[in-house]
């Protein structure tokens, strides 16, 4: 068992970077438990975060710890979290590889993960020239010919998003549209290609789209995508240990991360449908001073006349 430490972060990305960051410079031990496969690896570039518009993820990562390990507290592990035991206080992590830490709270923040792309081609037209956010690659794909695949009322939400960026779109439900007779008119009357086919194959060269074949012979040339990701929760042990969770996955929290589980916080695309960088790290923050805040209060309230008025704990992990 590793030595007794602050916070257990499960999750690397943006939302757990961020979290780390507050906490170390707050002098908490953490450690950061992350298998190193983040959901925008395939993306070549991340936009709308201030100062790091149109970084690579990768080197967004890379930055990051490297300002982290500015603070000693501070640890990485290349690991995955696969179990917790205990409670606020006294939190147990197994991870994959055997170890374990014990740590009085806990911060999820792994995100969400892709479910395996059924459409023929579009594995590999995504992140390159198939994107699931309009704010994060709109600019690049502005006033072009797009196509996009949802169907229901999100179709109908990414429709009138994009009209921000281009005018030039169909919509591909891929099958049956699963639209009332009042989303149908609504597109009809915007003029508003809508085609249900089901899709027979993305034609691309070298990561960029050219065309969408539907299986009634259809071709429908498009220099980018847009589409509705299927996906799941990073992690399930929220949801095992009590944290009350959406249908789609995600954690509830209130406004600094603290889910309805004494000692369990939760930040980033674990905690939020608004997947962007700039939200998570966000996010991230707010949870690492909420986390910080408990801690202090609770060792005011536990400390003795003769204890010191240190900062805070700076063991290692």
């Amino acid at each position: 068992m590793k030595q007794f430490i602050d916070v257990g972060i499960i999750g690397g990305g943006p939302a757990g970077l961020n979290a780390a960051l507050v906490l170390g410079r707050a002098r908490k031990s953490v450690v950061v438990i992350d298998e190193g496969r983040p959901r925008n690896r395939v993306t070549r570039e991340s936009h709308g975060f201030l100062t790091r518009d149109g970084i690579k993820p990768s080197e967004f990562r890379r930055i990051a710890r490297e300002q982290i390990h500015a603070y000693p507290s501070v640890h990485f592990v290349e690991d995955t979290a696969v179990a917790v035991t205990g409670g606020d206080g006294d939190f147990q992590i197994t991870t994959a590889q055997g170890t374990a830490y014990r740590c009085k709270k806990l911060l999820f923040a792994a995100g969400m993960r892709d479910l395996p792309l059924n459409i023929n081609g579009l594995a590999d037209v995504y992140g390159t020239s198939a994107f699931v956010c309009p704010y994060c690659d709109g600019w690049e794909l502005r006033d072009q010919p797009l196509v996009l695949i949802v169907k229901g009322a999100r179709a109908l939400h990414l429709a009138k998003m994009l009209t921000g960026w281009t005018s030039q779109y169909t919509i591909c439900t891929d099958g049956p549209d699963e639209w009332t007779d009042e989303q149908r008119e609504e597109l009809r009357q915007h003029d508003v290609p809508a085609l249900d086919s089901p899709i027979r194959r993305i034609e691309s060269n070298d990561g960029m789209v050219e065309r969408v074949v539907l299986d009634d012979g259809t071709i429908i040339p498009c220099t980018g995508i847009f589409f509705a990701p299927k996906l799941a929760a990073g992690s399930d042990l929220p949801q095992a240990l009590g944290c009350e969770v959406t249908e789609s996955g995600t954690v509830v929290v209130d406004g600094f991360g603290k889910t309805n589980v004494p000692g369990i916080y939760s930040a980033g695309d674990a905690a939020t449908e608004m997947y962007q960088v700039i939200t998570a790290a966000s996010m991230g923050a707010l949870a690492g001073m909420s986390i910080n805040g408990e801690l202090l209060g609770e060792a005011w309230t536990n400390r003795t006349k003769g204890d010191s008025m240190g900062g805070g704990s700076t063991g290692n992990p």
